[in-house]
């Protein structure tokens, strides 16, 4: 055994055959406080025995069959690895025909010519004795049908015959595990191997599934060409059905393997030390598990504690011992005991019972430094028993520190999540118990974050040029900050042209082999940053023009000087792309209450870099800054730290406070509330307060939650009241809010205004007038008066019918009101009522008026019937609205002649009770304009107007003959026609310029029978064919207005001026032909236009 160390050490190789130390071993330390016990240790010598020595057959097959080469390796400690070789020691090659079991042996599926060898060699490697063990070799020999049939009939006789058969496919069949089933057994914690070989021709493929449930994806494993399925780490979920199914092309089969997974012991709870202190109660749990399930002993000191001393402070229930008001001779060391089938477990316990004052083991003034917004944790470690309870506290009299805040953890250490600047000072750590108290003082310093404020940027220079990166570094002031550059993350290189300066890399004379990537790292003892640049190295290019473009966005934002209401925020500008920065804008986003919204803080010249802001409590800020040129504004800088103001009371109150009722004995009052910006901390609510104006009450108050509206019942009718609303929160109160004056609810009115008299100021028009309401009866605000007034009857048709009432509303306390639109002649009644918030009150008493007479309407029609040759009949219909009682008619009329122009007027007054009347001794023949109007006493209606015609005299009109029958009108026309043919034949000449009209020679081969068109080098016409000449003209052809002619007609044709005419020329170009009018002459119309005077209507006119 090693001096001091429990080690024990045995050397086989000097001190005898292993074999003589093989047994279990046990080591016990032990002193005056108990005795522990190890876990036993089983010490065993490893084995490699030789094989057996055995004959082994050739073994001879026919192509096709399967085949299982046995390997039994002899049994070693531990057991051996096993593989397949040949006589020069390679590996056989295996396959999804050819594979090696899980215990060793060599399975063909089916054999094939090429599997014949002598040389397939089972070896058993044995690791820990470093030897390799050898089988026989095996010969295999794989032959044809027809090989086999020469090999039997040579060893027969002539008279008998056998042949063999050629293997045929065949469906598949497990050569390991047999039959349908089995079953498999594995340890919690281990490797489950399931194997399933199957032969069969063609070669089958194996797959696997899990019976009653899936396979788990991130466990298994298959091997040996899918014939193994492994599991890692296996469970007891893992228990159940596997089932493997071999499937070749004839064929499918399954085999069901049951899995059960035992568990040697393992821990749920392992018993742990346990210090107490004299008097005090405790426990040891000792809970493990296993399958089955583990039996649990206890041991004392080694000894099982059945047998060793009784300890009254004690009681064993189970897996536990209680212990209880114990005493100092109750230490001892426990030992747990849990077994099965499958092993054991052993865990030792000690039970120290001390009586021990708080002891702190931090050393005392500890400094740490912290880097702001990181992470600080202040260690106080401590012992005593009872266990003591450490509290915290920061600065001479702080209070002790809230986990709300901080992080307390079990071992006395003080956690600060998120260390900030105002987190600096002393903090001391208390340790307690009943014994006594034990006191640490340790310093927190924060230290500002190294940053690098300008880091380099990506250049590109040209071969031979000067590149410069930048890189600024803002530190505290504390520590001490080194910077160094790196080139591909590596040193730089040992060369005069790399000069490094506080804030700067120059390379001078670059050339190709710069080119790459350029980290400036700064450390100092508590933080590193780096930033890094690509240098890109070009061929020379000219210097390209300025580019003008909106500033880079600010960075590097940084809040300082925190205080309640302000902090201070200092930023470093971006490039301003070649165009001065004008200003920077500031905007603030309160993540608490209006996440995502970025609102407006403030406006500072381009030249600041700092801005101090006014904060409102209660608010978690944060900041990004905009950048602004000539050219635009920059996108947002990156968002600020967040910074959280303490909660104060609200400064404000809320605003549009009214009272309105919506019943009679309630009083709502409503406010806008604030918003949670405007709260100013935690838990806003709204005091409210009311109380009668007119009486002497106290306020009444009720604080209510974050709403907008409180109700209060049980008010007198429409009273008004006080009414105040203070806003609150956990903190205080808003300052104290103004006053409004609000009204409970209105009720209907309760009187009808009184003295009501209509003055009638003509026959459509009338004034009501009435006495206002008392305000009290009102009981509501006074919205105004409503008249209601309805025609009851009119007086000259005396008619009962009702009248859809018309209202009219007065707003406000007016006494009085106009009632236009009324009908004349007619019988109205009217009322007035008073109207409040609520409603109308009640009807004043109906008063009745009269509208006098008005002028009549129009009548409503007017018609001439019966007209004869000096008389005329008009009939008509009263006017719809007389608006009083008819006197008479009045009909004007004068006569129109045939130029339109009116005659004298003639006046005739009709009874008023006629609808008919007959007017004589009219002129025959010609039409009348007639006015038709009614009256009443009020004076004329509107008139109504219409024309008529007398007849015509028969005799007279039989006088009249028709002048188209005149023989003087006949010549008259034939002459003009005359006229116009002359005209047209001097016109023709005169076109010609008096040149006769040369007659070419008739040409029967030409292809148009028509007339053909005048050539256009001689102006001669072409011949017309005898053929042709009964064919008709077309009719109703017309020179265009344009003087255009169609392409297939003649230029100068007359045909065109003719319709149905046979038109001939003689050879000297004269017109022989004769005009016959076949068209019939249509009647003339007194008022239709005819068409102008051309030549051509002169001919289709003459008849």
């Amino acid at each position: 055994m090693n001096p001091g160390s429990g080690t024990l050490i045995i050397n086989i190789m000097s001190e005898g055959k292993a074999e003589t130390y093989e047994g279990v071993y046990q080591c016990t330390a032990r002193n005056e406080r108990g005795a522990a016990i190890s876990n036993n240790i089983v010490v065993r010598p490893s084995r490699s025995p030789l094989w057996t020595k055995e004959k082994l057959e050739p073994i001879i097959l026919q192509n096709g069959q399967h085949l299982v080469l046995s390997c039994r390796p002899p049994i070693g400690l531990p057991p051996p690895i096993i593989f397949w070789m040949d006589n020069s020691f390679q590996r056989l090659p295996q396959s999804e025909r050819v594979s090696q079991g899980l215990n060793g042996d060599l399975y063909f599926s089916n054999v094939l010519p090429e599997d014949t060898r002598e040389d397939y060699i089972c070896y058993a490697r044995f690791n820990h004795t470093q030897t390799i063990q050898q089988k026989q070799p095996i010969s295999v020999k794989v032959i044809s049908v027809d090989e086999l049939n020469d090999t039997i009939a040579a060893d027969l006789s002539d008279t008998e015959f056998y042949g063999a058969k050629p293997s045929r496919e065949r469906p598949p069949t497990f050569l390991t595990p047999e039959g349908n089933s089995s079953n498999k057994e594995e340890l919690r914690g281990n490797v489950l191997s399931l194997e399933c070989i199957a032969e069969g021709l063609p070669t089958p493929i194996i797959h696997w599934i899990k019976e009653d449930g899936t396979l788990p994806i991130n466990r298994t494993f298959y091997k040996n060409f899918r014939k193994t399925l492994q599991i890692i780490h296996v469970s007891e979920a893992d228990s159940g059905k596997y089932q493997c199914i071999a499937k070749n092309a004839l064929g499918v089969i399954h085999h069901t393997i049951s899995v059960t997974v035992k568990a040697a012991p393992y821990w749920i709870v392992a018993p742990r030390n346990l210090v107490l202190s004299p008097g005090e109660d405790g426990s040891l749990i000792c809970r493990p598990n296993g399958n089955p399930k583990p039996k649990i002993s206890w041991l004392t000191n080694g000894v099982p504690i059945e047998i060793a001393p009784d300890d009254p402070s004690r009681k064993i229930d189970g897996d536990t011992i209680i212990f209880s008001n114990v005493q100092e001779r109750s230490s001892a060391v426990y030992q747990c005991n849990a077994s099965n089938e499958y092993g054991y477990l052993l865990a030792n316990a000690f039970v120290n019972v001390l009586a021990e004052p708080p002891r702190i083991l931090t050393s005392a003034d500890t400094l740490y430094q912290v880097i702001a917004n990181r992470p600080a944790l202040l260690d106080c470690a401590f012992f005593g028993s009872p266990l003591p309870t450490i509290e915290w506290f920061k600065g001479a009299k702080g209070s002790a520190l809230r986990e709300d805040i901080y992080v307390l953890h079990e071992n006395g250490t003080l956690e600060i999540p998120v260390a900030q600047k105002d987190s600096t000072g002393t903090y001391t750590c208390v340790a307690r118990n009943k014994l006594g108290v034990a006191k640490n003082e340790v310093q927190l310093e924060i230290k500002d974050p190294t940053r690098i404020i300008k880091q380099p940027e990506y250049a590109v220079v040209q071969r031979g040029g000067t590149v410069s990166f930048e890189c600024k570094v803002k530190h505290d002031h504390t520590l001490i900050p080194t910077v160094m550059w790196l080139k591909d993350n590596g040193e730089l290189p040992d060369d005069g042209r790399f000069t490094v300066d506080k804030d700067h890399l120059v390379v001078a004379d670059v050339g190709d082999d710069d080119g790459g990537t350029y980290t400036c790292v700064a450390n100092t003892s508590l933080d590193s940053v780096s930033a890094s640049a690509v240098l890109s190295v070009v061929a020379p290019t000219p210097t390209p023009a300025p580019i003008y473009d909106v500033p880079n966005p600010p960075f590097d934002l940084e809040l300082t000087n925190h205080l309640d209401k302000s902090v201070q925020l200092s930023w470093t500008p971006g490039d301003d792309n070649n165009s001065p920065i004008t200003k920077f804008i500031i905007e603030y986003e309160d993540s608490m209450h209006e996440a995502g919204l970025w609102h407006h803080q403030t406006e500072v010249s381009g030249i600041q870099t700092t801005a101090q802001l006014n904060l409102s409590p209660f608010v978690n800020y944060s900041f990004r800054v905009v950048a602004v040129n000539s050219i635009g504004r920059s996108v947002p800088s990156q968002v600020s730290e967040h910074y959280l103001t303490k909660a104060a009371e609200p400064d404000k109150n809320p605003t549009t406070v009214e009272g309105l009722g919506s019943e009679p004995d309630n009083l709502v009052i409503t406010w806008k509330p604030l918003n949670g910006f405007e709260s100013n901390g935690p838990g806003l609510q709204y005091k409210v307060s009311w109380r009668q104006k007119d009486g002497d009450d106290e306020w009444t108050s009720v604080v209510v939650a974050n709403v907008s509206k409180y109700i209060v019942s049980g008010t007198p009718t429409f009273v008004p009241y006080l009414i105040k609303v203070q806003a609150l929160n956990d903190v205080g109160f808003a300052p104290e809010p103004a006053v409004v004056t609000g009204h409970s609810g209105e009720d209907l009115p309760m009187v009808a205004p009184g003295n009501v008299h209509v003055n009638v100021v003509n026959s459509t028009l009338a004034e009501v007038h009435w006495d206002p309401v008392p305000l009290k009866s009102i009981r509501g605000h006074l919205q105004g008066y409503r008249i209601y007034y309805w025609k009851a009857q009119n007086l000259s048709k005396r008619s009962k019918r009702h009248i859809e009432k018309k209202i009219l509303t007065f707003q406000g306390s007016k006494t009085h009101g106009m009632l236009p639109g009324l009908e004349p002649f007619s019988h109205y009644r009217v009322n007035v009522r008073v109207v409040n918030g609520k409603g109308e009150g009640p009807a004043s008493p109906d008063k009745v008026f009269n509208t006098p007479e008005g002028v009549p309407s129009a009548p409503s029609s007017l018609k001439i019937v019966n007209p004869t040759l000096d008389s005329l009949t008009l009939e008509w219909e009263p006017p719809g609205h007389p608006n009083g009682i008819l006197t008479e008619y009045t009909l004007k009329y004068q006569p129109i002649n045939s130029t339109h122009e009116l005659g004298p007027l003639v006046d005739l007054k009709i009874p008023a009770n006629k609808t008919r009347w007959t007017l004589k001794n009219l002129n025959f023949s010609t039409r009348y304009k007639f006015y038709f109007y009614a009256q009443t006493a009020a004076g004329s209606g509107s008139q109504i107007t219409e024309e008529g015609v007398t007849t015509v005299d028969e005799a007279m009109a039989s006088r009249q003959v028709d002048i188209a029958t005149q023989g003087w009108f006949i010549g008259l026309m034939c002459a003009v026609a005359l006229l116009i043919l002359i005209l047209l034949i001097v016109c023709f000449i005169r076109r010609n310029k008096g040149g006769k009209y040369p007659v070419k020679e008739k040409e029967d081969a030409h292809a148009d029978p028509e007339i053909q068109p005048m050539k256009e080098d001689d102006g001669t016409f072409g011949e017309y064919s005898d053929a042709e000449d009964h064919k008709p003209l077309k009719k109703g052809s017309r020179t265009p207005s344009d003087r255009t002619v169609k392409k297939e007609d003649s230029d100068d044709s007359l045909v065109d001026y003719g319709e149905g005419v046979n038109g001939q020329f003689n050879e000297d170009g004269s017109f022989i032909g004769q005009y016959s009018g076949k068209k019939e002459k249509e009647p003339a119309e007194g008022n239709e236009s005819s068409e102008a005077p051309s030549p051509v209507n002169a001919m289709n006119s003459f008849v």
